[in-house]
């Protein structure tokens, strides 16, 4: 359902194009303001110079967005020349038709090299390769998969994975009375004529059989149901034996084996190629059970009406991305957002901005943006930042500690 609603080529949401920003459903952290992907560059940097500043490296970003935060890093490497010139290119992992000529048009890149999909259901010149007019001929790639991306044995992948897992499709679990995990579906409503009121997050979250306020009598209306007995997806998924012992009957889990798949092949990838790579996301160290939401104009809405026309997202596990890296590559935090903006500079370069405008208004935005970025009653804590670095390196990165421990 979930894959479906937001990826489908027919109706998906996220093939509109138009969702981020105030214009949007939702605002992500590059939008709010370019201190954002200016810090992110830093911190590529530093570790680049910590590797011994390697000649050849490429970007890679997955789930890239309007294609603002690769913008503002480009735009803030420019300022160190010898890791400017060391970036050969840059891979967007990225399904979205619409979404790939927004970053394409971002990234200035010239129509009049860009080669695209080409296929006979193209008809919108979807990019597949071009090259950044703003960024010296730098050649940019398109890809649907990571699988799809491939780099020079001498070349240093540098991955930015933000608001990129919080997308995948999650499993819902519910461990029953007898200890067994049944699997909790996605089924038609037994009437698209009722009337059904809105609900609260909260609600949502606690109630199994869902409702939602409806647009018009064509919205489609589904509900949870628990599957009748265990299914091969509750055998598969929750075969690891912490799931039996961390839970109690009754407990929810929600599940992203799509991530697990994603993160083992970018924990071998990194350490294949000594690269490094940040994970951005919302939500927390352990497995929860009930984040699965839907926004729309900036709201929570149930995520079971008019699939299509609202993103579906749910909390980031960072232990299972953890738990699938393990010993495939080192894990790093994660680390709250606001403690990692701060840690890396985010406020002596709020100062310099400040200093650059004597518009009381641009002042303003600056220090709401940075704000609403870094304080823990709004991204600051509930963002969370993940470092993976290869297996073979030595040191923990700026400004994380020693690897973290995977829990048995």
């Amino acid at each position: 359902y979930m894959q479906l609603a937001l990826t489908s080529p027919i109706g998906g949401y996220y093939t509109r194009g138009q969702v981020f920003g105030r214009e949007g459903d939702f605002v992500t952290s590059p939008e709010i303001s370019q201190m954002f992907g200016e810090v992110m560059a830093v911190w590529y940097v530093m570790h680049w110079e910590m590797m011994g500043r390697p000649a050849k490296t490429v970007f890679v970003e997955l789930g890239p967005g309007r294609g603002t935060l690769m913008d503002d890093i480009m735009r803030a490497a420019k300022r160190f020349t010898s890791f400017y010139e060391s970036i050969q290119g840059i891979h967007f992992i990225e399904k979205s038709p619409e979404l790939r000529k927004l970053q394409h048009e971002k990234l200035g890149c010239d129509w009049n090299v860009t080669a695209t999909v080409g296929d006979k259901n193209d008809t919108g010149k979807t990019p597949l390769s071009s090259v950044s007019q703003h960024y010296g001929g730098l050649e940019v790639g398109w890809h649907d998969v990571l699988e799809q991306v491939t780099v020079d044995r001498d070349c240093v992948p540098l991955v930015m994975a933000h608001e990129f897992f919080d997308a995948l499709p999650i499993y819902k679990f519910e461990k029953g009375e007898s200890g067994k995990w049944n699997e909790i579906l996605v089924d038609v409503s037994d009437s698209s004529t009722t009337p059904v009121q809105p609900t609260s997050p909260a609600q949502l979250r606690g109630s199994l059989q869902s409702t939602s306020s409806v647009e018009d009598s064509s919205t489609s209306h589904f509900k949870f149901v628990r599957a009748r007995g265990v299914t091969s997806n509750a055998a598969m998924v929750l075969r690891d034996q912490r799931f039996d012992s961390l839970f109690d009957k009754g407990d929810r889990v929600e599940v992203s084996p799509e991530s697990a798949r994603v993160m083992i092949q970018l924990a071998d990838w990194i350490s294949a190629n000594n690269g490094m790579g940040l994970i951005i996301d919302y939500g927390v160290d352990w497995t929860q059970g009930d984040t699965f939401r839907g926004i729309k104009n900036h709201q929570f809405v149930n995520p079971l009406s008019s699939p299509g026309s609202m993103d579906l997202t749910a909390d980031v596990d960072f232990s299972y991305l953890r738990f699938a890296a393990n010993g495939k590559a080192k894990c790093y935090g994660p680390i709250e957002q606001g403690s990692f903006l701060h840690s890396m500079g985010i406020q002596a370069r709020l100062q310099q901005l400040l200093q650059s405008t004597s518009d009381n208004k641009v002042q303003k935005d600056l220090v709401d943006c940075y704000k609403r970025l870094t304080d823990v009653h709004s991204m600051g804590r509930v963002y969370k930042v993940l470092a993976v670095l290869p297996n073979s390196s030595e040191g923990a990165p700026i400004p994380f500690a020693q690897p973290t421990a995977n829990s048995s």
